[in-house]
């Protein structure tokens, strides 16, 4: 079993802790009631003031009954007499600003060698420790190729899933089938004209309502060679069910192709249909009568919704969910009219079949277009669990395609939309995972094709590409020109760090001693963003220290005339291009060795 990693600020909490037991400030207080949790320590806003910075002395002044400024000054003597701790102020209100000895960060440095690929996992737990985790992504509707608003939630989920995995949760990847729908009746009607044209048939323009793109035609032709002409002679009754079972195969194997092609891939695919069709029979009304036996669902009217005609509303009495007893603005509809299920029905039931998995920890990541739906399925997931189980649900907003500046134009392989494959096969995965998890997955996204090829700095995943490219090229550099030194992980791990004094070469390793937290809180608020900004900030680090050795040769990172130097110094490459690595691997980059 991995063990957990090193956590700079982990370890800073624990001492701050250890030195207010010292300092005798809790001394007669009732511990248990202590708010001792909210006690943080992070990087002070400002790096002026220090490399740390916690808030002990402000959450403990209620409690305490006591002035917080007093209570940071007794404080401080007590964290003084840490030998890693080279000054201690009080300032503001009373925050306890800490600075770190050079030596401290030289021995960070040796951790993070020692732990190599592995600096950073299980920064939260152990598999054994943490819940069940299940990443549920995608699930597009299997009527054609993946768009590129589906790009993004591919990217953002697949993305997600890495980090939380590595910060210590057991996950799985699911893609959720939309195979029991209306709309894979359309399918199976769209691809039975495209078996008519392959059988010889002029079959003219495609009519309103059925999908036109070109991608159902081999679909149509595999139809044709596996059945003949038979299928013309009986009913739409009868070829439906057949052309439909048929028409979403081959719907999934070209999503899984597109997914594919961007380095997406999923544990497992959950088929809507089974939840009434499979084994277990009819889970959505199982699912129901569940509810029911809580008191949760009851017959019922419910008002008309703002901004519905009153032509429109159907008053009439429904099976209705209890979703506001869960936070939701309204109870919901479980029925339709016609007696079948509602489409939030089937994903209560789906949602049940999780928990039933043993996901307690479930994550969605959803379109922007689903944003009413988030409070009543996380009231459902509540509901059906008892509160056991929780849903965290990520909406990704649009992204806008340019080239140059200007708008993209439809592909006509789709029919009216741009595709994830037209994207990958433009400017290549990497460079569309980077840039689709280069900003907030809430946030509107604009994509030009152009500028994410660029090779400059202005281009964010070339930067940080190249900051990985760059450290593969200093370490050949020193083989070459030193010969006879090892500079190998396993070799530096004995390297003389003391003679890492420069203040960019610190500032390099106080960037990677903030991985394991940039990683956790990544995992924690479900934002793989972080990941990306934060190997941004490290390359640009990377680069701008790179750049003051051109004017001052003795910042060099290879020193003929010291050896000894010289190995401090590819110890120090050698940790930055192990974290860039781990960064880009879990945002599913590439992390080259050279730039071409």
């Amino acid at each position: 079993m991995m063990p957990k990693t090193y956590d700079l600020f982990a370890d800073f909490r624990a001492r701050v802790l250890a030195a207010l037991d010292r300092s005798g400030v809790l001394e007669g207080a009732d511990r248990e009631t202590l708010p001792l949790g909210a006690i943080t320590v992070e990087p002070p806003r400002d790096e002026s003031h220090g490399d740390l910075s916690t808030n002990a002395a402000m959450v403990l002044a209620k409690p305490l009954k006591s002035n917080p400024r007093a209570i940071a000054s007794t404080l401080a003597d007590a964290l003084g007499s840490d030998t890693d701790i080279v000054s201690v102020d009080v300032a503001g209100p009373g925050f306890i600003n800490l600075r770190l000895a050079p030596a401290f960060w030289q021995s960070v440095l040796t951790k993070i060698l020692n732990e190599g690929e592995n600096y950073g996992r299980n920064v939260l737990g152990t598999p054994e420790d943490l819940p069940k985790t299940n990443v549920e992504y995608v699930s597009a509707n299997p009527t054609g190729p993946m768009h590129v608003g589906h790009c993004r939630g591919a990217v953002v989920g697949d993305a997600l899933a890495a980090i939380v995995e590595a910060a210590g949760y057991p996950v799985t990847r699911e893609y959720y089938i939309n195979d029991a729908g209306g709309q894979v009746d359309t399918l199976a009607r769209s691809t039975f004209l495209r078996y008519r044209e392959a059988l010889g048939e002029d079959i003219g323009a495609i009519p309103e309502g059925l999908y036109p793109g070109e991608y159902l035609v081999p679909v149509g032709q595999a139809l044709a060679e596996s059945h003949g002409d038979a299928l013309l002679a009986v009913e739409e009754v009868e070829w439906l069910p057949i052309v439909r079972k048929e028409s979403i195969g081959a719907m999934m194997d070209l999503i899984r192709e597109d997914l594919s092609s961007l380095n997406v891939h999923h544990d497992v695919f959950f088929s809507e249909a089974s939840l009434q069709n499979g084994d277990q029979g009819d889970r959505v009304a199982q699912a129901i009568h569940e509810l029911k036996s809580r008191d949760l669902v009851y017959e019922g009217r419910l008002e008309k919704p703002k901004g519905e005609s009153a032509e429109e509303w159907e008053d009439r009495e429904q099976t209705l969910f209890r979703s506001s007893q869960f936070g939701d603005d309204t109870d919901r509809a479980l029925l339709k009219s016609d007696g079948s299920y509602t489409y939030f029905a089937s994903d209560i039931a789906y949602h049940y079949d999780k928990y039933l998995r043993g996901f307690t920890n479930q994550i969605n990541i959803f379109g922007a277009d689903h944003g009413g739906y988030v409070k009543r399925m996380k009231a459902a997931v509540t509901a059906m669990s008892d509160g056991e189980a929780s849903l965290d649900i990520r909406l990704c907003q649009l992204v806008k395609l340019f080239r140059a500046g200007e708008p993209v134009t439809m592909s006509k392989r789709s029919g009216n939309f741009v595709t994830l494959r037209d994207v990958v096969d433009e400017v290549g995965a990497d460079a569309t995972r980077f840039m689709m998890l280069y900003r907030k997955n809430d946030a509107p996204l604009d994509f030009d094709f152009q500028k994410v090829t660029e090779q400059s700095k202005d281009n964010p995943v070339f930067y940080v590409q190249y900051a990985h490219a760059r450290c593969a090229s200093v370490l050949r550099l020193a083989t070459s020109e030193l010969p006879e030194e090892d500079f190998t992980p396993r070799a530096l791990e004995s390297a003389d760090l003391s003679l890492l004094a420069d203040s960019g070469e610190l500032g390099l390793v106080r960037l990677m001693a903030s991985w394991p937290r940039t990683l956790a809180a990544a995992a924690a608020h479900s934002e793989p963003h972080r990941i990306a900004f934060y190997l941004h900030d490290l390359a640009s680090a990377l680069h701008s220290h790179w750049n003051r050795g051109k004017g001052e040769p003795n910042l060099r990172f290879v020193n003929h005339d010291n050896p000894l130097l010289t190995r401090a110094r590819m110890a120090l490459v050698t940790g930055l291009a192990q974290t860039l690595s781990q960064g880009l691997t879990l945002l599913g980059v590439g992390a080259p060795d050279e730039m071409r």
